[in-house]
């Protein structure tokens, strides 16, 4: 059962994204991507109070992601990316992204910034670190 409404178009989009985003940090960097969008679908918190879907955490302006102008973003997702894609809208979680509403990929041999968006670091995976609200500040997540 999905733990966010989406159409098989909206899942194609998601794919895509976790692609652009992630590829380069296989499949669990692209899960870990796809936990931050539904996070952002499912809470009700801080700047995502009225996105509820996935093309609106995608397309959201401001706060979207710069995936979207990758040319990676622009193909029609593999077989593996959608099935990818279902994976996180069924509600499969992978730390650090658990709870993640943020995430970045910083300068080459740089760490993490210990907070992002005013937000906690949660941890990073490879590339990515991850940021995630106070516990009791976006209760759909906690």
């Amino acid at each position: 059962m999905a733990i966010i409404k989406t159409t098989s178009k909206e899942r194609d989009l998601l794919a895509r994204l976790m692609r652009a985003e992630a590829v380069g940090e296989g499949d669990l960097g692209m899960l870990m991507v796809g936990n931050v969008v539904v996070n952002r679908g499912i809470s009700n918190c801080l700047t995502f109070k009225n996105v509820r879907t996935i093309s609106e955490v995608i397309y959201q302006s401001p706060g979207g992601f710069s995936g979207i102008d990758s040319p990676l973003f622009f193909s029609n997702p593999t077989s593996t990316e959608r099935a990818l894609a279902d994976r996180v809208i069924k509600g499969e979680y992978y730390h650090p992204a658990t709870n993640a509403l943020w995430f970045y990929a910083p300068t080459k041999g740089t760490n993490c910034a210990t907070t992002w968006w005013d937000q906690s670091l949660s941890g990073r995976y490879k590339n990515h670190c991850f940021y995630q609200p106070d516990k009791g500040e976006c209760q759909e997540l906690h």
